[in-house]
């Protein structure tokens, strides 16, 4: 054991015992202290030092500190290390640490020793951090001595310090290449400890993990990917791990097999759609190169399809060596793969994306490509000119009479056990309820190009030929209609069969169709079915005809078939004709190849079709802004129309009412003084001139009671029945007006989106209010000659002083009746006639609320229909503005499919699969 192994386990003693192993420590250096000390000039200080060890392991800590507190040589500083565990034993930690700290010496073993009991000490006390700060430079200090960084480890561990951790484990990899500490790092990268330091940190052991160990270099590298798949540093690791691939030798022959698929799993990851271009355009040119020179068997020829569809797409972006490398593998290797499987995939992926950003259900497409994927069917297109005689030949063929009309669009007729019908479109798939709601359907739509019929039935002729019969519209002969509306569906076709008049076969437009089907489907077979010869009289010409008919075909396409079909002929015996006839043209060799290279038409069919629904999209919303500015220009003029309809209405109304009270109120103003007037009447020379004023006074309020009550009141009555009907009148033409508004803002919407109803039931309160105001009278009594004036004074004065005396009653009389007559009752006219018109005080008020709740309903339906329209106008600028300002949210994904699909058309080619329909 060496002297500092010795020191450190306080062993130093052992060096005194020799032969006394047997005897106590103490007493052996006891006895040889005794003996230095008889020397002229002794040294005690290394016997002091061994007994100091030999008390502390008697754990008499106390006379082992003063044993070391007397050493002056050169174990001086361990004696002070020992002093501070003695100090640390006993309790004393702050006293320990003070005396650990203190030492200052170049021995790197005690200076390591002292850095791993203070490392403890802080533990003990919870000073976490100087324990780390202790452990991490003791590790820079000394990294080889024993179990220093094997006790940080565990240290870093349980306190779940990761970074520290890891930091320690790529620096002592780095440090030490020991595969045990790479091991180490990828438990931590594959535990998701290293997902918030930067890529570039581990660049440098990653690259001596490389040259030490290339199958541990790969499942790092793995690692690391992996960890970071789902996290916002999964383009920066991309970006790193490319960089340091470039920047090594890397060689397709050491078999990166698990780089390789997690390279592939990254390059579809980036093309998915779910990215941007700009994001990952200057990732892909790297990580392209790099799986090119990394990539396994498996992967070479999708590796090299994948630069070359890049480089198509993007040029310039690869290097010329790289894509040059890329054609020599294409054209050298041939590549066994699941195409069918790789183009689903593919095709899966658009319609998710088209899911996810809502571009419609597409439910037509995925109708086209399960029947491709149906290999047990062979797909027979009967197509021709209109009138050919195409539907009766379906008929004939399935035994049944389906169609009683032209074609209106596109179905199948296929093979099930039981009746099922549906409608296909790409908004949905409805089932149909029988044969009569198939009738309708396709009486009700007709030249619906968007639809397609699957007419599922148990038909024997079908099953016994594993085949399914698709109808179409009839051809027009030439132009785009045929293109657009009707050649769409041959790419589902095997086979197509041409029907011909023999009336007019193989005329021009006859040729001219054929030809648009050859340029559109140049793959697909096409025969022929002559029809009608029947109605060629003279067989002679038939015979003619056919031979004529058969030659001009051959001339145009010399493997086609013809068959003549004839009303004439027995069903039974035509349809058995037909069955080997079909046999004869039915050919299922390389169906899954034809059938591969039909979906690539359809996915290019889809990834074209969004483009132009995009910018259909885009019209569509710029219309939609154009229009509903119109119309909003439009509801607001209609709004300010009936905002002046009701003031209009209002002013007419009420101008109308007043004019009645006019009416009675000037009738009343007339009368009531003429009637009073009339009173003097009542006046006899033989009255009671001493209460004639009183008896008067109640006289005449009766008589305006009779006239209010009996005459005015009534009368007022009729005038105002009369006034709420012509208001009714005035209120329906209102009505009307707002009718015909609503009917023309409805055929502009499209829609009954406006009902502009009004509220007739004003007229009914307005008739139960009159009703009840003019049901009775009940006049409050007028004081017309009771009042104070000075005439009336000298009368009531006079009547009393005088009518007890006979003499003077002809002058009271003549006095009286001279007053009455003479008094203009202009005051109780205007009195009786407010009390008249009193109770239609708050009717009148309310007029002009009474008109406007009439219309309150309509405005209220325009100024919100104005308020939805300004909002459609708002929502649609805010997606144009979006649509304009990130073109690349509906274009890049579109483009990365692209690529897509031009890598699979690549590998089709080392596959020696088709490269197009």
């Amino acid at each position: 054991m060496t002297l500092e192994q010795q020191l450190i386990q306080k062993t130093y003693y052992k060096m005194f015992i020799n032969e006394h192993e047997n005897i106590d420590p103490a007493r052996v250096l006891g006895e040889v202290f005794q003996e230095e000390a008889k020397k002229d000039v002794p040294d005690l200080s290394n016997i002091r030092f061994a007994q100091g060890e030999v008390y502390f392991h008697y754990k008499d800590y106390e006379t082992a500190i003063f044993k070391w507190e007397n050493i002056i040589n050169e174990l001086e500083p361990w004696a002070k290390k020992n002093i501070a565990d003695a100090y640390f034993e006993l309790g004393m930690a702050p006293t320990a640490e003070d005396i650990y700290t203190s030492i200052q010496s170049d021995n790197p073993t005690l200076n390591t020793e002292v850095a791993l009991k203070l490392f403890a000490l802080y533990i003990d006390r919870g000073k976490l951090d100087a324990a780390v700060s202790t452990i991490k430079k003791a590790i820079l200090a000394n990294p080889d001595y024993p179990n220093v960084t094997s006790r940080a480890r565990a240290f870093f561990e349980e306190q779940q310090d990761w970074e520290n951790a890891v930091e320690l484990a790529v620096n002592e990899a780095k440090r030490t290449e020991s595969l045990e500490w790479f091991d180490i790092l990828c438990g931590y990268v594959k535990n998701g400890k290293t997902q918030v330091i930067a890529p570039s940190y581990f660049s440098h052991a990653l690259a001596l993990l490389f040259y030490r160990d290339k199958d541990k270099f790969e499942q790092l590298v793995t690692a690391f990917l992996d960890s970071c798949r789902q996290e916002d540093t999964y383009f920066s690791w991309l970006n790193e791990v490319n960089h340091l691939l470039l920047n090594l030798d890397l060689k397709r022959e050491d078999h990166w097999k698990v780089l390789s698929a997690l390279y592939k799993d990254a390059y579809l990851r980036l093309i998915s759609g779910r990215y941007f271009i700009k994001e990952i355009n200057g990732l892909l040119p790297d990580l392209l190169t790099n799986w090119l020179r990394l990539a396994d068997h498996e992967h070479i020829v999708i590796a090299a399809a994948a630069v070359l569809s890049w480089n198509e797409m993007f040029p310039g972006s690869l290097s010329v060596s790289i894509v040059k490398e890329s054609e020599e593998l294409i054209s050298k290797l041939e590549f066994e793969s699941d195409e069918l499987e790789e183009c689903l995939t593919l095709f899966q992926s658009i319609i998710k994306w088209a899911d996810t950003y809502d571009m419609g259900e597409n439910n037509r497409v995925k109708w086209i490509v399960q029947q491709l994927l149906d290999f047990q069917t062979y797909h027979m297109l009967v197509t021709g000119l209109s009138g050919s005689g195409k539907s009766t030949f379906i008929n004939t063929l399935l035994g049944e009479d389906l169609q009683d009309s032209p074609t209106s669009m596109a179905i199948m007729f296929k093979y099930a056990d039981e009746l099922e019908i549906s409608e296909v479109t790409d908004a949905s798939i409805t089932p149909l309820a029988g044969f009569t709601d198939f009738q309708e359907r396709m009486d009700r739509l007709r030249n619906a190009s968007e639809s397609i019929i699957e007419f599922c039935q148990p038909n024997g002729f079908l099953r016994q030929n594993s085949i399914a019969i698709m109808d179409t519209a009839g051809l027009k002969g030439g132009g785009h209609q045929d293109r657009d509306e009707i050649l769409k569906n041959f790419h589902v076709a095997d086979t197509i069969l041409y029907v011909l008049d023999a009336n007019t076969a193989f005329a021009d437009k006859e040729q001219a169709a054929l030809l648009q089907i050859q340029e559109l489907v140049p793959d697909i077979p096409i025969h022929f079915l002559l029809s009608k010869l029947d109605t060629i009289a003279d067989e002679n010409d038939a015979l003619r005809i056919y031979r004529e008919t058969e030659a001009a075909i051959h001339s145009f396409l010399p493997d086609a078939k013809v068959f003549v079909s004839s009303i004439r002929y027995d069903r039974k015996q035509e349809q058995e004709d037909l069955q080997a006839f079909i046999k004869s043209i039915k050919n299922t060799r390389n169906m899954k190849d034809k059938r591969l290279a039909k979906l690539l038409f359809y996915i290019r069919m889809l990834l074209s079709g969004f483009l132009q629904k995009r910018i259909d999209v885009e019209n569509q919303l710029v219309e939609a802004v154009r229009w509903n500015e119109d119309m909003h220009s439009k509801l607001n003029g209609a709004v300010n129309q009936l905002v002046d309809l009701v003031a209009n209405k209002t002013e007419t109304l009420a101008k109308s009412y007043r004019e009645i009270k006019n009416t009675i109120e000037k009738e009343i103003a007339d009368t009531v003084p003429k009637m009073l007037r009339e009173c003097s009447g009542l006046i006899k020379e033989n009255s009671d001139f001493t209460r004639i004023h009183l008896d008067l006074n109640d006289e005449m309020n009766h008589k305006l009671q009779q006239f209010l009550g009996e005459q005015m009141m009534p009368k007022y009555f009729r005038l105002l029945q009369d006034w709420i009907e012509t208001s009714k009148i005035e209120f329906a033409q209102s009505q009307k007006f707002l009718n015909e508004l609503a009917e023309g803002f409805n055929n502009m919407f499209g829609e009954e989106r406006l009902t502009l109803s009004c509220d007739f039931k004003v007229l009914d309160d307005w008739r139960r209010d009159t009703e009840r105001m003019t049901s009775g009278f009940r006049l409050e009594k007028v004081n017309i000659l009771l009042r104070r004036t000075p005439s009336q004074l000298l009368l009531k004065s006079a009547g009393k002083l005088f009518g007890a005396l006979a003499q003077n009653k002809a002058m009271l009389y003549n006095k009286f009746k001279a007053f009455v007559e003479n008094e203009e009752y202009l005051d109780v006219a205007a009195t009786v006639g407010q009390q008249f018109f009193q109770p239609f005080e708050l009717f009148e008020k309310s007029l002009e609320r009474d008109v406007s709740m009439f219309f309150k309903g309509p405005l209220a339906i325009l100024n919100d229909t104005v308020e939805e329209v300004h909002s459609e106008i708002q929502t649609n600028r805010e997606l144009l503005d979006q649509m304009n300002t990130n073109p690349e949210m509906f274009r890049d994904p579109l483009t990365l499919f692209e690529v897509r699909l031009r890598q699979f058309e690549w590998m089709t080619v080392a596959g020696k699969g088709l490269m197009k329909v």
